[in-house]
């Protein structure tokens, strides 16, 4: 199957949804798609483009939200979840402890899939950010799988979310007629002996590339793809670690800050016997040089070579 952009993929079918629900409203922060165009000329009574105004857009989406109806919030994904910030803290986690709030923000370009755009545009920072903010769940998909599941998801949970989406055309990893559960929140893909790597989107796709490089060189890891970073079924998650005894966590933001290895070190601490966590990702700097995605992790130790040396030396 050719790549796919997720975000056309979940704007159309939100898109179908409201068409029967009429309490479903989608805001944009002067950012465009495809699939847009068609949702803007269907429902211009629901749809609002606000500007470049990303603090403004997370306060009308709480308004609307507050008077019962179902939000999306639609921007880049550095922008709305670092601009607007203090109107997330406010308005959608503080206010979402005592009301239903159901906006459901959709950033685009997480990671550095804005590669070429420089710092400014790379988002290493959300996971750890919208972690940190109680009442918000953090959607972080490694592919087009699950774009219904995650519309229907926030439908039924009336909680604020953030949803964070690749920028780039991606392959499926998942099997559309055998995928996952998407309320378990991760999928543990393959299966290895003693080490498992742990990943959050676009790294699932590099977690994958390396397990198999290793199987041919006679070492057999397992991936997880962790896609509802908050709220796993920790005790199937837990159950499915128990099977290691080394795990390294993969993510595209800055380690040790809170994001997907926050998650993992958590589990393994609070076990009698903790198991080492090796978080890879991006160290303590942002990252000036111009160039795409490979020529970025490479500078960043994430380079395919350096991700399996590193691997071979614990195993």
């Amino acid at each position: 199957m050719k790549p796919e952009v997720m975000r056309d993929l979940l704007i159309e079918d939100i898109c179908l949804r409201m068409k029967d629900n009429k309490k479903i409203f989608f805001l944009s922060a002067d950012f465009g798609s495809p699939a847009l165009d068609q949702l803007r000329a269907d429902f211009p009574d629901r749809f609002f483009n606000v500007g470049i105004a990303e603090q403004n857009l997370v306060s009308i989406a709480a308004g609307l939200g507050l008077e019962g109806f179902t939000v999306y919030a639609y921007a880049i994904a550095p922008f709305i979840s670092m601009r607007a910030f203090e109107q997330i803290r406010i308005s959608l986690a503080l206010m979402g402890q005592t009301r239903e709030v159901n906006v459901n923000m959709i950033g685009v370009g997480a990671g550095l899939s804005y590669d070429v755009t420089g710092p400014t545009h790379h988002c290493l920072e959300d996971i750890a950010l919208m972690n940190l903010l109680p009442n918000i769940s953090v959607i972080s998909p490694s592919d087009a799988t699950f774009m219904k599941d995650i519309v229907s998801y926030t439908l039924v949970n009336k909680k604020p979310s953030y949803i964070r989406l690749d920028g780039k055309a991606l392959p499926r990893i998942y099997d559309q007629t055998a995928k996952p559960d998407f309320n378990d929140g991760f999928c543990q893909i393959c299966k290895g002996e003693k080490i498992c790597i742990v990943a959050t989107g676009y790294m699932t796709h590099v977690a994958l590339k390396t397990a198999e490089v290793l199987k041919n060189d006679g070492i057999s890891v397992g991936v997880i793809d962790i896609y509802l970073v908050k709220s796993p079924d920790m005790d199937k998650l837990k159950a499915s670690l128990n099977e290691y005894s080394i795990f390294v966590t993969m993510e595209e933001g800055f380690i040790r800050k809170g994001g997907l290895d926050a998650l993992i070190t958590s589990i393994s601490s609070a076990t009698p016997s903790p198991k080492p966590v090796y978080p890879l990702g991006f160290d303590d700097q942002y990252v000036f040089e111009v160039g795409d995605r490979k020529h970025l992790h490479a500078l960043a130790g994430l380079g395919e070579d350096r991700i399996i040396e590193f691997i071979k030396s614990i195993n």
